[in-house]
């Protein structure tokens, strides 16, 4: 590990809520109820058994959650968890019953005529259109769903794929699934055919919901030719039901789309016409709910198996307490149902009667200031999004937030990767007006949920996550499974414990499921994430990067993000990748891409300097061997740089999988990098 801390620049507490901010929040209002004084208590409380406090540890915490945030259980569960086959196989909310559709639709729907009409989502797709979905319109139409799937055959355990354009659909289907116990298998909207082929193959979906595409800066991009040609290579697909986004049903569409008698169906043949009542299943609180399967950047991409009582406790409680969710807030989060944050974003939100704010396309489309405009637009009070797309978006300059209201904001997300301590300071002081906290977190599809958020009472430094969630027995550990978090040192960043909304196990079998996560640190046995990890003296934790995409030279390791981030701190630079290449001397060499500033000159003396700039701040054998300047980097669409795509190009080697990609484009614009 590299000496250099990566903490110099975060140093400084940029943010601190007023007092009557914190009084006003929900994890305040905990707090007072418990008799918890502060921060500290809080975290320890609820992750630690405390001699002679019978209101603490982990067991306490999960058992007072379900009452305190009034989760629904059909049949009340035996114990809080049985974890008799150690953490890695933990039994949560034994003998009880419950379904996430109760929780998250039908019950609102029943209440009043006030809460059935309280807004469940607002989209507006990328050409405008704006359309609302009520409580009593989602609750019909998730009973059409499963009206239809179970007409199809599909049954509890089964599973159902969604590869589906970011519509309001899409949350009827999630919530028609959960109805009937069936598997949710989400896919995202922008994969190609060998990635959709992989998960329908794994998963063996036989029912398959799709659309006939969707817009993406202004141009329509086909979902059923994909899905077709993913069926014919993975099979087990017997039936499609197409959703018509683009028009393509209609007679003289211009939107023609390959179909097939025997197998397709349109949306409004095979759903609207269904009964719209449904009595809701109770199902055994560890019953699968979603199968969602890892991006799959290295390997083969690993099926992540989520139960009821799992997701729904873990999203309930982050954004009630993470993200303060008020009954008037209208909350964002930039992402596909593809993605953990889809569906959590929709499980968090709707447990509580909010109401979801979706957006179908990009983020720049027509102009960079599109998200400004739908903040301003539709009120937005809380807006989630990660580090990159900030970057990018900051790129195009200030001017674009200028003429757009975004007092609305209550709080700031983000998630997927670290920040760079100046493009958080932009996204606070620019989008947050130096007031709104920004909930870094960080966790992962393993867990539909985070090991580490900010809870937005407390003070913030640029970049921190704040640390461990509640409920959540986070540590640092270093190679021999040894706490190090007290010495303010990087390591490993892993749970002591299980938690309800971690994975039961993967869909390929326990054995890889162990290998993957369990098998790093056995004794005792710790969830190894994959992350370097530190806290500083302060307290504030930070993440580092992948320990896993350490760049290994002449024997020392180095994150990418570090070399990012140190290149990123020069003034002259505005993104940068680092990715190890062979070097017959040191066996790894680091080469970075750089996006300079707008109005800035790309040359050979900056070049020196940001290599003299590593090497100072990292070490000299981390010095760049060459620094290429680029216009912009391949990325996903949740906006992370894909590292291994500009490795592969850098070397000559085969891409491999691309179909995550949002921007082919920049491929070749690497190739010519300058």
């Amino acid at each position: 590990m590299s000496e250099h801390s990566g903490l110099e620049d975060v140093d400084e507490v940029v943010h601190r809520p007023s007092k009557s901010f914190v009084e006003s929040t929900n994890v305040a209002a905990f707090m007072r109820e418990h008799d918890i004084a502060d921060y500290d208590d809080l975290i320890e409380r609820t992750t630690t058994e405390l001699e002679g406090v019978e209101e603490s540890g982990v067991d306490w915490f999960w058992d007072e959650l379900v009452d305190y945030l009034e989760i629904d259980f059909f049949e009340p569960y035996e114990s809080v968890r049985d974890d008799s086959e150690g953490p890695q196989f933990t039994d949560w909310y034994p003998g009880g019953k419950l379904n996430v559709a109760h929780n998250v639709v039908d019950r609102h729907a029943a209440v009043d005529e006030a809460a059935r009409n309280r807004l469940a989502t607002i989209w507006e797709g990328e050409d405008g259109e704006v359309r609302e979905v009520t409580y009593h319109e989602l609750h019909r139409g998730s009973n059409q769903v499963v009206n239809a799937l179970e007409e199809r055959g599909i049954e509890t355990g089964d599973t159902v794929g969604l590869y589906m354009p970011m519509v309001p659909e899409v949350v009827s289907i999630l919530y028609g699934c959960f109805k009937v116990g069936a598997i949710a298998v989400p896919i995202f909207s922008g994969f190609g055919v060998d990635a959709v082929a992989t998960r329908l193959e794994d998963a063996e979906c036989s029912v398959l919901f799709t659309g006939d595409g969707f817009l993406r800066r202004g141009d329509p991009v086909s979902l059923k030719s994909t899905a077709d040609e993913a069926i014919e290579q993975a099979g087990h697909v017997e039936r499609t039901i197409v959703y018509d986004r683009l028009g393509s049903s209609e007679e003289h569409s211009k939107h023609q789309i390959p179909w097939s008698d025997d197998r397709d169906e349109w949306w409004v043949d095979a759903i609207e016409a269904q009964d719209d009542s449904y009595e809701t299943k109770s199902l055994e609180s560890g019953r699968e709910s979603m199968l969602l399967y890892s991006s799959g950047t290295t390997g083969t991409p690993k099926g992540i198996v989520h139960t009821h009582a799992g997701v729904q406790l873990q999203c309930a409680k982050e954004l009630h307490f993470g993200f303060d969710l008020q009954p008037a807030d209208r909350f964002f989060w930039v992402s596909d149902i593809g993605w953990m944050m889809g569906p959590w974003t929709l499980i968090g939100v709707h447990t509580f009667g909010g109401t979801v704010f979706m957006y179908e396309g990009a983020p720049d489309y027509p102009n960079p200031d599109r998200f400004w405009e739908v903040i301003d637009r539709h009120g937005l009070t809380q807006f989630g999004i990660s580090p990159t797309a900030i970057r990018a978006l900051r790129k195009h300059g200030e001017e674009w937030l200028e003429g757009h209201d975004l007092s609305s904001l209550r709080i700031l997300g983000s998630t997927g990767e670290p920040w760079d301590p100046e493009s958080w300071r932009w996204f606070y002081e620019r989008v947050g007006g130096g007031e709104c906290p920004i909930i870094n977190i960080s966790g992962g599809t393993e867990i539909c949920g985070c090991f580490l958020m900010p809870m937005p009472t407390e003070p913030l430094k640029p970049c921190t996550l704040g640390g461990p969630g509640l409920g959540m027995d986070i540590d640092i550990v270093d190679a021999n499974g040894e706490s190090i978090k007290d010495d303010h040192n990087r390591g490993f960043l892993v749970a002591r414990d299980s938690c309800p909304s971690m994975t039961k196990s993967l869909w390929s079998g326990d054995d890889r499921y162990l290998e993957e996560y369990w098998s790093t640190f056995a004794k005792p046995p710790l969830w190894n994430h994959g992350d370097w990890a530190q806290m500083d003296e302060d307290g504030f934790w930070f993440l580092h990067g992948r320990a896993d995409d350490a760049l290994n030279v002449a024997g020392r390791k180095v994150g990418p993000a570090e070399v990012e981030g140190v290149l990123i701190d020069h003034q002259a630079v505005n993104q940068a990748a680092a990715v190890g290449v062979p070097d017959e001397t040191s066996g790894t060499a680091v080469v970075t891409y750089v996006i300079v500033e707008d109005g800035l000159e790309e040359s050979d003396e900056l070049r020196e300097d940001l290599r003299t700039q590593v090497g100072e701040e990292l070490g000299k054998p981390f010095r760049p061997r060459e620094i290429l300047f680029v216009d912009e980097f391949p990325k996903t669409q949740s906006g992370k740089i894909i590292r291994r795509a500009i490795e592969s190009i850098y070397t000559g080697e085969e891409l491999g999988d691309m179909d995550s990609i949002e921007n082919p484009g920049a491929l070749e614009r690497l190739e010519k990098a300058r």
